[in-house]
């Protein structure tokens, strides 16, 4: 409807849902603007509002990163956005709902997505949030559920459990706890195991409190994985080597991550169902497992000289 409007601004970190669409928007003629972020994964808010435009039709963000936790400003990017330009904003909020409190009345925001099965409500469903007054045109036709936005039944037992997941979500008061547990993980791993790093900021302010993103440098994640998984423990990592083409994380190489640290990242994520014990069987029994893998690591050279390879 806006054909005089074909810049979107978005960030190198986002999620694949939108990173891979605006990819293929930008292939279709739209022109898509990628913001840089710092080593720790922090937008530059001044780069944001230098990209704005007359003709940008979209800016697009998430919340909090699904690889790192780290959290953007968005009502400071909301902000810059409403004062400077007529653009709708959009916010990935999936990896923060249920672990951050969130006000979209407080909040700048026009769009801002959830999806249920990140805060134990089942897998497909989620909601849209849209500012009111603001007319989307439905990209299913068909009958008129959801107002006209969305043809197709409503799943109504999912619709109400992802209510009552809200619901419970909001009540929940243990997130000091699943922050004291990350931590404590985190610290460990970090001072007793050698060639670790953090992904992403140490600031308890700006991340999510359950995620923790570790390199474990000439180790491959793939590989840490599977051991880690053999032995009941589940981790990711993230989007760290993709299946086909074996690469390194977008998002950690976006950080200028060392490439033999980016593919050994695993992602931490714990939440309210984890216990005390269960941190201390992961630091009892991760040790061993990356001094046997780093021993047979094709980064082993590369290690004994202490080089990093480049993100």
């Amino acid at each position: 409807e806006h054909p005089d409007k074909r810049h979107i601004i978005t960030t190198r970190v986002e999620h694949e849902a939108v990173r891979n669409l605006c990819e293929r928007l930008e292939r279709s003629g739209y022109e898509i603007t990628w913001l840089d972020v710092t080593e720790e994964g922090h937008l530059d808010l001044e780069a944001l509002r230098a990209a704005l435009r007359p003709d940008t039709e979209l800016v697009s963000v998430m919340l909090a990163n699904n690889e790192t936790g780290v959290l953007f400003p968005i009502n400071e990017i909301g902000r810059i956005v409403r004062e400077n330009s007529d653009a709708l904003f959009h916010v990935d909020g999936i990896q923060a709902v249920g672990k951050i409190p969130i006000n979209l009345t407080d909040t700048p925001v026009d769009l801002f997505s959830i999806s249920g099965h990140k805060f134990h409500a089942p897998k497909g469903v989620g909601a849209l949030y849209v500012r009111s007054g603001l007319s989307l045109a439905p990209f299913i036709i068909g009958g008129g559920q959801e107002r006209g936005r969305r043809a197709g039944t409503e799943a109504v037992p999912y619709i109400v459990a992802l209510g009552r997941a809200c619901e419970l979500a909001r009540r929940f008061d243990g997130h000091a706890l699943i922050r004291r547990l990350r931590d404590r993980l985190e610290d460990t791993i970090l001072n007793s195991i050698p060639n670790t790093r953090l992904n992403g900021t140490r600031d308890g302010e700006r991340r999510l409190p359950n995620t923790s993103n570790i390199s474990f440098e000439y180790v491959e994640g793939e590989n840490i994985l599977a051991q880690l998984d053999a032995a009941g423990i589940c981790v990711s990592t993230g989007s760290a080597c993709n299946s086909d083409t074996h690469e390194a994380s977008a998002v950690l190489r976006a950080m200028n991550i060392p490439y033999t640290a980016a593919r050994g990242s695993i992602r931490f994520s714990l939440g309210r169902y984890n216990t005390e014990r269960e941190i201390d069987y992961t630091l009892e029994v991760l040790p061993g497992i990356i001094e046997r893998l780093a021993g047979m690591s094709p980064y082993e050279e590369a290690r004994a000289r202490g080089e990093a390879g480049n993100a």
